[in-house]
């Protein structure tokens, strides 16, 4: 699906989320990446073949 060189990461790479941003709306809390990945402000990810990233928050400190 990317047409931009260089390509951005597939899906199913770790470094997925440095693909670009195909669509925004962060009033509603998420992002659609070239790769269909849609990475939530959470930090959550939704793949594209259904697979559900959890939160990756950091924790607070003591």
């Amino acid at each position: 699906m990317c047409t931009h060189r260089p390509t951005c990461p597939t899906a199913d790479t770790p470094d997925r989320e440095a693909a670009r941003t195909i669509a925004s709306h962060p009033e509603q809390g998420w992002s659609l990446l070239c790769n269909s990945v849609l990475v939530f402000e959470d930090t959550g990810e939704l793949l594209p073949d259904g697979q559900v990233i959890a939160p990756r928050r950091p924790r607070a400190a003591v």
